[in-house]
């Protein structure tokens, strides 16, 4: 789970980092990135609708961009604010497919956004396999 500092937890927060950030969609996935100035540690968001699946789906999804949220923040934590949508084929995405779209779509959000450090890839997320499988509901 991501530290307090690290997550968007307004409504207001949500609705400037989704309205002046820069976007960038994959299949999975859309990102949004503004940024913040060095000094103010990275924060993340996720916004995951029921249009996903049940809650099961919903949560699994949602543990998965947290962790490639950790990540991206262990690289570079600070200086921007992220918002992580789900799109409904995200639900039925391996770790592997949502952890490529995730980095792809983060790379280039980050870029147009200008933010510092935004080259870095989630290349360690990315060939990381989770420890067990979860049941499909």
């Amino acid at each position: 789970m991501l530290p307090d500092q690290h997550r968007i937890r307004t409504s207001v927060q949500f609705s400037v980092t989704t309205r002046s950030g820069a976007r960038n969609g994959r299949r999975n996935v859309v990102v949004y990135v503004r940024p913040t100035g060095e000094e103010r540690p990275a924060r993340f968001g996720f916004v995951v609708s029921k249009a996903v699946g049940n809650a099961v789906r919903r949560n699994k999804v949602k543990r998965r961009l947290r962790e490639l949220a950790q990540t991206t923040v262990r690289q570079t934590p600070y200086g921007y604010d992220v918002v992580v949508r789900a799109l409904p084929p995200a639900s039925r995405a391996d770790w592997a497919e949502l952890a490529a779209d995730y980095a792809k779509a983060w790379r280039t959000a980050s870029a147009r956004a200008g933010v510092s450090g935004s080259a870095g890839t989630t290349s360690t997320a990315q060939d990381r396999r989770p420890a067990r499988e979860e049941p499909e509901s």
